[in-house]
């Protein structure tokens, strides 16, 4: 059996704030079979519930250096569906409101990095491989290089390093390698650590791993090029050979259209038009007009430049003079915040602006909207555009990164397709995509079809957390088998 340690800073249910939670939270759960046992490590964080906090076991304490302090590792266990979390404790870096945006977020997730190690040692619980994801938890794929020069517990220990987003790297003060990282200054070059001049926490991981992932195909072949690349293109280039893009899933049991306990309405692919019965609550619920035919657009997102809300902005006058109404859920900047609500006050009886984020409310708009808008300037992968297939709610999404590998768009004359795509990032193309979406709602025939072929997409962590196992079993010397039993 190959031992697992998948680190990293969040993980659903217990801490969340995107979609590394998401994949945190089923992706280890996907991968444990009879062939791999798998850790999960998380910071203690104050935002987890007393509702798990009474269930964790304290096994014990023990302590890292951070420079010239020693800081408290605390170590609680909890067994949750199936696969074992460690949680560390020290109240001084987690017991705060939020999971970033610190002064001191470096010193928070170097201690992390170092007390997860210190963790695995002090239990005795050596791991094959350890899996570490985004800049957060990257320190520790540079300290293992470390660390096995001077103790034999960490000298054959493998590491893969996830990258869920390149634009956030962990660059810092060059002062983080000597104070808080305790590593000799000769990690400070073009080659390592040095990232103009700072260092590169990301760019460690990058470095330092024995594989690296990223969360889609088009997403590892797009940030070997300046555009996407983050400034890290040359690097990404230099180590392409152990580089794999892998697209996300989500966990069909906690997005189950059949037995979601978070929509009004349950349905299947045979009861596929109770849908409407969703949208007619929503349309209640929001105050809109009571119309099951009136086509309803959905927008469960971050309200952030990177997610196109520029581009859905330039086109909302023309947009609302089609017969439709606009769903929008999320907090983000405040002038587009400002934006839906304005909308919302102009068109009360075609804009429903919920400026906050509720997993209920959420579940609900997945299942209940005939048409979800994605137009991203970049999506590493994207999961609502999965979600909103999984529940026959049928994307328009700009055709990149995951968005591209994951909706395939509708061809009229062929009958294919799963969603609807456009290519540049402009306004609008967008429009007329979505004008396009609209004609074929009208064509009830089509639509059915469509959102049959959105139901079936298989978006659940079946295939991908096998690509895992092919990699973890390469790393390992290992050939993957298809075991009935995984």
């Amino acid at each position: 059996m190959i031992k697992i340690a998948f680190i990293a800073s969040e993980a659903a249910p217990f801490a969340k704030t995107g979609g590394l939670a998401d994949v945190a939270g089923s992706l280890p759960k996907a991968l444990q079979s009879k062939s791999f046992n798998v850790d999960v490590y998380l910071p203690l964080h104050r935002i987890i519930s007393d509702t798990f906090r009474n269930e964790m076991k304290f096994l014990g304490a023990t302590s890292v250096s951070m420079g010239w302090r020693t800081q408290y590792v605390g170590v609680y266990h909890l067994i949750h569906e199936g696969v074992d979390h460690y949680f560390i404790d020290n109240e001084f870096y987690f017991k705060r409101h939020t999971l970033y945006g610190e002064g001191d977020d470096a010193e928070r997730y170097v201690f992390f990095s170092k007390a997860v190690l210190a963790a695995m040692k002090f239990m005795d619980r050596k791991p094959d491989i350890i899996h570490t994801n985004d800049w957060h938890t990257a320190a520790v794929n540079v300290l293992i290089n470390e660390y096995r020069k001077h103790d034999e517990f960490y000298a054959d220990i493998k590491t893969v390093f996830t990258i869920h987003n390149l634009r956030y790297q962990g660059i810092f003060d060059p002062y983080t390698l000597g104070d808080l990282l305790d590593l000799p200054k000769e990690y400070f070059n073009e080659d390592q650590l040095k990232y103009y001049n700072s260092i590169n926490l990301l760019k460690g991981g990058i470095v330092f791993s024995d594989h690296v992932t990223t969360v889609s195909k088009s997403y590892a072949e797009e940030i070997k090029y300046p555009y996407f690349g983050e400034n890290l293109d040359g690097i990404i280039r230099k180590y392409d050979f152990k580089l794999t893009g892998i697209v996300n899933g989500i966990d069909y049991e906690t997005y189950s259209p059949s037995k979601d306990v978070n929509i009004p309405i349950n349905f299947d692919l045979r009861s596929i038009g109770r849908k409407k019965e969703i949208k007619m609550h929503l349309q209640i619920k929001f105050g809109l007009p009571v119309d099951p035919e009136i086509p309803m657009l959905a927008i469960v997102s971050r309200l952030v430049d990177m997610k196109g809300m520029d581009l859905i902005e330039h086109i909302l006058d023309e947009l609302l003079l089609e017969n439709v109404q606009l769903v929008v859920l999320g907090t983000g900047e405040s002038r587009y915040e400002d934006l839906f609500k304005t909308y919302q006050y102009r068109y009360p009886d075609k804009v429903a602006a919920r400026i906050y984020f509720d997993q209920y409310e959420s579940h609900s708009i997945y299942a209940g909207a005939d048409i979800f808008i994605m137009p991203s300037l970049f999506e590493p992968c994207g999961l609502s555009q999965l979600i909103a297939l999984r529940y026959g709610t049928i994307p328009v999404v700009r055709q990149i990164g995951g968005l591209k590998d994951t909706v395939i768009p509708f061809n009229k004359y062929t009958g294919e397709g799963n969603g609807f795509g456009f290519q540049n990032y402009n306004a609008h193309e967008l429009l007329f995509t979505i004008k396009e979406a609209l004609s074929t709602y009208e064509n009830d025939e089509n639509w059915k079809m469509l959102m049959r072929h959105a139901m079936k997409a298989d978006n659940s962590w079946t295939a991908s957390s096998k690509e895992y196992m092919a990699i973890y079993m390469k790393l390992m010397g290992q050939e993957l088998y298809e075991d009935p039993n995984m």
